[in-house]
């Protein structure tokens, strides 16, 4: 189960998520992102677990400037190891 938090400042909007972030999500997540017309921030500090399909999703977000705040060490790294595999195919 994944839960959604959202608060703004005058600066961004800021989601904060807890729980599990898993693929069946993601289009919800997606839609409240694409929602937003403001810089946007995804607070993972609850976070408990995530799958494949969650990092690369994440791994996309960043690449669309959207902050990762208080991002996990073990989802970082996946994040990283993502990277790596993207740019030795492409």
């Amino acid at each position: 189960m994944l839960k959604i938090n959202r608060t703004e400042d005058e600066k961004a909007v800021a989601f904060a998520l807890s729980g599990r972030l898993a693929a069946e999500n993601l289009a919800e997540l997606k839609t409240l992102l694409e929602s937003e017309g403001r810089p946007l921030i995804l607070d993972l500090e609850n976070i408990t677990l995530v799958d494949r399909d969650a990092v690369k999703f994440l791994k996309r977000c960043e690449a669309d400037s959207i902050q990762l705040k208080n991002c996990p060490a073990y989802i970082r790294e996946w994040i990283a190891r993502e990277r790596e595999k993207q740019s030795h195919l492409g």
